[in-house]
Parts: C-alpha cells; sequence; structure tokens
C-alpha cells in the first residue's frame, strides 16, 4: 500500500532563497531591457499639441484600450468598480479551506484558473495599448510602419434594441444556468447566494473579451443601443 509522501517546505531557506533568485532575475531582466531600450527626453510639454498617439501612463493604458469597446463613462467608471467590488468580494466568496497554508494549484483550479485569466486579460490590454496602438489609436502590427495612417473604421454596426436585449438575456442565463447544472456539486458547494454571486462576477469578467471579439470579428460595436447608455 502505497503511502502519499508529504513535503514540507519551510519559509527559511527554501521560500526565501527562491524569492531572492526571483528578484535577482528581475532586476537582470530590468537593468537588460533598460539598456537595451532607447528612452530619449523629448522636446517640452506643449498644451496645444498633443501627441498621436497620446497614451496615459502603463497602469491607465488598459482603460484607455477599453474606450475603444465601450462607452467612456462604462471603460472609466463601471468596468474598473466592477473590478474594485469583485477583487474585495473574493475572499468572502472564496470560503475553500482547501489548499490553506500551501501553494496547491491541484487544491485551487477554479479559483486560480479564473483569477490569472481575469489578470492576464488586464495585462493584455495594457500590451495593446502601449505597444500595438498607433496613430489615431488604430492598431499596428510591430512590423507595421506607422507612416500609413490607417482609416477609422467607419463599417461597425449595432443589432436593434430587442436583439440586443435577447443576446444579453441568453448570455446571463445560460452562464447562470449551464454551470450549475454541469457540476451539481459545485451548485451545492457555493449554496444559492455564493453561486449567484460568483457567477455574475465572473459572467461580468468574460464579457469584456466577449464585447472586444465580437467588435474585432463582427464589427459589431455595440450589443444593446439604448437613448441612455450603449453597451
Amino acid at each position: 500500500m502505497n503511502k502519499e509522501k508529504h513535503k514540507t517546505v519551510y519559509v527559511w531557506p527554501d521560500l526565501a532563497i527562491m524569492e531572492l533568485l526571483t528578484a535577482v532575475a528581475l532586476t537582470i531582466i530590468l537593468l537588460v531591457w533598460a539598456l537595451l531600450v532607447n528612452a530619449p527626453l523629448l522636446e517640452i510639454a506643449n498644451p496645444g499639441i498633443s501627441e498621436n498617439p497620446s497614451r496615459a501612463p502603463w497602469y491607465f493604458v488598459g482603460l484607455q484600450e477599453l474606450l475603444v469597446y465601450f462607452d467612456p463613462w462604462i471603460a472609466g467608471v463601471i468596468i474598473p468598480a466592477i473590478i474594485i467590488v469583485c477583487l474585495m468580494l473574493i475572499p468572502y466568496l472564496d470560503n475553500n479551506p482547501d489548499g490553506s497554508g500551501e501553494y496547491a494549484f491541484a487544491a485551487r483550479k477554479f479559483a486560480l484558473i479564473n483569477f490569472n485569466i481575469g489578470f492576464l486579460m488586464w495585462l493584455a490590454l495594457i500590451f495593446t495599448g502601449y505597444f500595438l496602438r498607433g496613430p489615431n489609436w488604430q492598431f499596428y502590427w510591430p512590423w507595421e510602419p506607422w507612416d500609413t495612417v490607417k482609416q477609422i473604421e467607419e463599417n461597425l454596426w449595432s443589432p436593434d434594441p430587442v436583439t440586443g436585449l435577447i443576446s444579453l438575456a441568453a448570455y446571463f442565463g445560460l452562464g447562470m444556468a449551464l454551470p450549475g447544472i454541469i457540476s451539481r456539486s459545485f451548485y451545492r458547494k457555493c449554496g444559492l447566494k455564493r453561486y449567484l454571486l460568483v457567477m455574475t462576477a465572473m459572467l461580468l469578467m468574460y464579457a469584456i473579451p466577449v464585447k472586444i471579439i465580437l467588435r474585432v470579428v463582427f464589427n459589431i460595436r455595440y450589443v444593446l443601443v439604448t437613448p441612455w447608455f450603449n453597451i
């Protein structure tokens, strides 16, 4: 009969050495990057002339990139507020004791996979806005020169409000129902209230890449157009 072998890893020296090596590696990467990438000082800022493209600081470029796909008040206010609220709710929604006090991916697959997907989505928005946006905030691959100015998209369209409402209802309705039907154990483990909150947060998070795909692939500007707001 085989017995499971539990390996104990101590903070000192095991974890401390790994963190030290990671810090040294990141320092080397930053030094090499600083030596290879040119960062010249530009002329004194002129309030009457804006750069094209005009970028926000890197930590806001993700929000600036979202402006391509959402209305300003949604990209600049609603989405950041939802992110902050959902991050605050994580300790209350995720009460799974498995993996507590240890670094174990197997015990936290659902939480770690979805959290990392959301984190990588935010990094992708920052990377796209900072490195792949050229004049007029148009998309340029790294090998495309900025000399050829691309025209602003004019073939965008939006479905009628009824179709938009049905699409949103189908997305959130199926998104709420299917996980509970497919995995009854997941539903029972969460309970009704926690299940609804978790799935709402998940559906809101994945709605961002869905909206981006609809814009890039199908030229859909908004899913729902109303006199008060557009989604």
